[in-house]
């Protein structure tokens, strides 16, 4: 297993495990791997001593694992939270998909039964639904909370 030190297009820094360099490469290729701060796939290699994992070696290569590596204390903490705080959204909350605007509209009037959701929806729309008065909470989530941590 190998050990990659990854910065994103918005600097920030984690840590990347990879069967080998092609694996590496190949994920990165087909858009596989994410910041897991803010879900770029834009990902450069930082320069860093080579680190070998081999109690895994042989494993799924699909299987990468990605985790934050920030220096300062305080940042780290932040990212934590943050990230625990997205992994409860997704657990807390039904995704309705593209149909966001639509459901909202039928839980604040009543049409349908109250519940946190969450979905996608356009800008209009985000702004039609608080003109309404309807509270919503922009949110990006990265795709590496969307999916199970190895």
């Amino acid at each position: 297993m190998k050990v990659l030190d990854l910065q994103c297009g918005q600097s920030h820094v984690f840590e990347g495990w990879f069967a080998s360099e092609d694996d590496f490469q190949d994920q990165c290729a087909r858009a596989l791997v994410q910041c897991p701060l803010c879900g770029d796939a834009q990902i450069s290699k930082k320069l860093s001593a080579p680190r070998l994992n081999l109690s895994g070696a042989g494993g799924d290569p699909e299987a990468s694992h990605q985790a934050i590596a920030l220096q300062d204390p305080d940042q780290a903490q932040m990212a934590k939270a943050w990230l625990e705080m997205g992994r409860r959204l997704l657990a807390e909350t039904t995704d309705v998909g593209t149909q966001f605007a639509e459901e909202a509209r039928k839980i604040h009037y009543g049409e349908a039964p109250e519940r946190a959701i969450r979905g996608q929806t356009s800008l209009r729309e985000a702004r039609e639904l608080v003109q309404e008065g309807i509270g919503v909470l922009p949110l990006m989530v990265p795709e590496a909370l969307k999916k199970p941590l190895q």
